[in-house]
C-alpha cells in the first residue's frame, strides 16, 4: 500500500539536512525510473521543479505527471512552483500527492491565504525567493512558512553558477531562530554545497551535479558527507 503524506512528512522530524535531487535535470523519458535511482543513491526526498513559461523562461511538468508517479514510490515530492498564477493550480498539486509545496513571493502580492491553503491540505508550505529579491521581504509571512526555498541562480534552467548573494539569505533566515527547513536552489554541487551548510540551509537542491554524474551513488555520498 502506497504511503499517505502524513506518513511521508514524519521522516523529516529528526529534521537533519537533506539533498534533494532535481527532477529538473534527469531524463523526462525515464522519469519513473530516474526517481528510483535517487532513491537507490540515498536520497528520501526528490525536488520537482514546475515552470509555466511565464514566470521563467522554460516549461516543464503539470500535476497530472506528478500523480502518475506517486503511486510508484514513497519518497517526499517537494514541488516548486514557479508560476505567474499558482492559485490557479495549487489544488491539482495538492491533490496530485505534493509534500512540500512552494510558491513565489514575486509571483503573488499576499501569500497568506494559499500558504494556509497548502497547510490545511496536510502538506508543508514553502516560499521561495529569487536572487534580487531582498531576504527581508518574507518577514511578514514567516508565520505560515514550513520551508524558505532561497534561489542561487534565477529560474529557468538547470546548470547554472552558484549566485554567492544566497549564502547572506541563508544565515539571515537561520538566524531569525524560527523553526522553518531554509532550503536551498541552484549550482549545488560538491563544490558549493559546503557552504551553503555554513550558511545554515537544512534542504539542497542538486540537479545537473547529481544526475549529469557518471556515478551518482558516489556524488549523493560526497554531498552527503558535507552535511555534517
Amino acid at each position: 500500500m502506497a504511503s499517505t503524506r502524513s506518513e511521508r512528512l514524519a521522516r523529516l522530524r529528526d529534521r537533519r539536512p537533506r539533498i534533494c535531487p532535481s527532477l529538473l535535470d534527469c531524463d523526462f523519458g525515464r522519469l519513473a525510473d530516474e526517481i528510483s535511482d535517487a532513491a537507490r543513491c540515498g536520497a528520501d526526498v526528490v525536488h520537482w521543479d514546475v515552470m509555466d513559461g511565464r514566470f521563467c523562461p522554460n516549461f516543464t511538468y503539470g500535476p497530472v505527471l506528478v500523480r502518475s508517479l506517486r503511486g510508484q514510490t514513497d519518497l517526499l515530492f517537494d514541488v516548486h512552483l514557479m508560476m505567474e498564477k499558482p492559485d490557479r493550480y495549487l489544488d491539482d498539486f495538492l491533490s496530485a500527492g505534493a509534500d512540500v509545496v512552494s510558491i513565489h513571493l514575486e509571483a503573488v502580492d499576499r501569500p497568506t491565504p494559499l500558504l494556509r491553503k497548502i497547510r490545511e491540505a496536510g502538506a508543508l508550505a514553502g516560499l521561495a525567493i529569487n536572487p534580487p529579491t531582498d531576504v527581508r521581504a518574507i518577514l511578514p509571512w514567516l508565520d505560515d512558512v514550513d520551508v524558505v526555498l532561497v534561489m542561487s541562480v534565477m529560474p529557468g534552467f538547470g546548470g547554472q553558477k552558484f549566485d554567492l548573494g544566497a549564502l547572506s539569505k541563508v544565515k539571515f533566515i537561520k538566524e531569525l531562530g524560527r523553526n522553518v527547513w531554509v532550503e536551498i536552489d541552484g549550482g549545488i554541487n560538491p563544490g558549493t554545497i559546503g557552504s551553503a551548510v555554513q550558511a545554515g540551509a537544512s534542504l539542497f537542491v542538486v540537479g545537473s551535479a547529481f544526475y549529469n554524474a557518471d556515478n551518482r551513488i558516489e556524488v549523493f555520498g560526497e554531498l552527503v558527507r558535507q552535511l555534517v
